[in-house]
């Protein structure tokens, strides 16, 4: 399975031009430090360091540097198209000025992602020279990359065993304890994962390992991930139309948003423990596909009737954060490309939050305000958890009701959650339907730097106490 490198950086500054950034109140200072040929250049062009404002200098021998405009933008998307906009294969250096040069190593290396597995020729992205002292924002980007790759994969590649196989070998990498259930064993420990997998001729699988850091104790902090690994979402018996199928390789996204998550903890080395899993399948249609109105059992020993066949990430989801509710874990983390709901509400950028700890919540929101990462909190409106009701079974999959899809999606899996144990439910789009500054069209990573930033500042808290 592709997994691409951060070819867009080199140690090499042997020949690098350099790359100004500034922003308009340090214009004037800036022009007058250059030479007197690129500066009367610039004033002649009314350069004025808009945001993503770029100029080429001109030297002696052609090309000579290049400037580039940042207005009051402080997010990485300020460096997010440089890669495709400087010239091919060209070789850059940032010079100081008044900018985050983390930022700019995450925002540059974010946007010179391309998924260039089937396409020829393929163009070659310029390149920065690595500043240093740069591991973590060099991390986010590698992990970002990586989810980007999972999710832009065609399904006809990416299937249940492979996802599985590659949650397993994330962990062998790192160290750690790995298992795959499958068959029998699956049936036994996750049947709602298995009754959305049956429809399928792949078959489901869930993927478990486990991580401790190198400064984590007996008693570290447990933090449990686990994600919602759809490979591709027929609907099942309520199928959806060609239209709302067309990206349903992207219903993996949750999976892959936590692989990446789990990548970025690792390669800190907070200190944790750690626990990751997937529920790997393809929801199909077929004889053996679950139909609506079935009742499952699940891992928790509660009944679900399937009210509708393409609820079924919320299946997949359960029987994981059962388990993991009966581990105790300090934080409890899900991701899933659960509702069209909450890009209704919310639109494709902006992923749901939903939480049953209201500090944690607002530890997520502002890692997410720092991190240029941002997300929204939507609320567990008890009142509408009666419409799960079912009149054969404890209770329904979805509700009747035509509203809040979202919150009801929420609701059920919160039911799995025990009260004490706080936990989080990011429901995300994991794609950009177009290209914009450092959010390339295809798969996306995003709330995975909120989330990794708040699991730091949990880690590092309980670490001093």
């Amino acid at each position: 399975m592709l997994e691409q490198t951060l070819d867009c950086l080199t140690e090499a500054a042997d020949g690098a031009r350099p790359l100004y950034a500034v922003r308009p109140p340090e214009l004037a200072a800036f022009l007058d430090r250059l030479p007197g040929a690129q500066s009367s250049f610039l004033r002649h062009l009314n350069f004025t360091a808009a945001p993503q404002e770029l100029v080429f200098l001109p030297g002696s021998d052609g090309l000579a540097g290049a400037v580039l405009g940042l207005g009051n933008d402080t997010s990485p998307t300020a460096f997010g198209d440089l890669a495709v906009r400087l010239p091919e294969a060209t070789t850059w250096q940032l010079q100081a000025g008044e900018y985050d040069v983390a930022a700019a190593t995450l925002g540059f290396c974010l946007g010179a992602y391309r998924y260039h597995e089937f396409k020829s020729p393929k163009r070659r992205a310029a390149r920065l020279v690595a500043p240093d002292g740069q591991q973590r924002s060099l991390a986010a980007a590698s992990a970002t990359w990586m989810v980007r790759d999972l999710v832009n994969t065609p399904a006809n590649l990416l299937g249940p065993h492979e996802l599985a196989e590659f949650t397993a070998s994330l962990g062998r990498r790192y160290g750690a304890e790995t298992e795959i259930f499958s068959g029998e064993n699956l049936r036994v420990a996750y049947p709602t994962v298995d009754i959305v997998g049956r429809g399928s001729a792949r078959p489901p699988h869930v993927a478990v390992f486990r991580w401790s850091g190198s400064r984590a104790h007996a008693n570290a902090p447990l933090i449990s991930l686990c994600g919602k690994g759809v490979c591709f979402d027929t609907g099942g018996y309520d199928i959806k139309p060609s239209s709302g199928m067309l990206r349903m390789k992207k219903d993996m996204g949750g999976a892959a948003t936590v692989l990446g998550l789990a990548r970025m903890i690792i390669e800190a080395d907070l200190p944790v423990r750690l626990v990751v899993r997937t529920g790997c399948v393809e929801n199909s249609v077929s004889g053996t596909a679950m139909r609506p109105l079935d009742v499952v059992r699940t891992r928790k020993g509660v009944t679900v009737e399937v009210g509708n066949t393409d609820a079924e990430g919320r299946l997949v989801l359960c029987d994981l954060l059962a388990e993991a509710g009966d581990e105790q874990p300090a934080l409890l983390i899900d991701c899933a490309t659960l509702t069209g709901a909450a890009r209704v509400a919310l639109g494709p950028d902006l992923p749901a939050l939903f939480s049953n700890d209201d500090s944690w919540s607002a530890t997520i929101l502002r890692s997410g305000q720092q991190q240029h990462d941002p997300m929204w909190r939507l609320p567990l409106w008890a009142p509408y958890d009666r419409w799960l009701d079912s009149p054969v079974a404890d209770f329904n999959n979805v509700s009747a009701k035509p509203y809040a899809g979202s919150i009801i999606a929420a609701l059920f899996l919160q039911r799995f959650v025990p009260n004490d144990i706080p936990w989080a439910h990011l429901d995300l789009y994991a794609w950009n339907d177009q290209n914009s500054p450092g959010h390339p069209e295809g798969g996306e990573a995003y709330g995975m730097r909120a989330l990794f930033a708040a699991v730091a500042e949990h880690a590092e808290k309980a670490q001093v106490q």
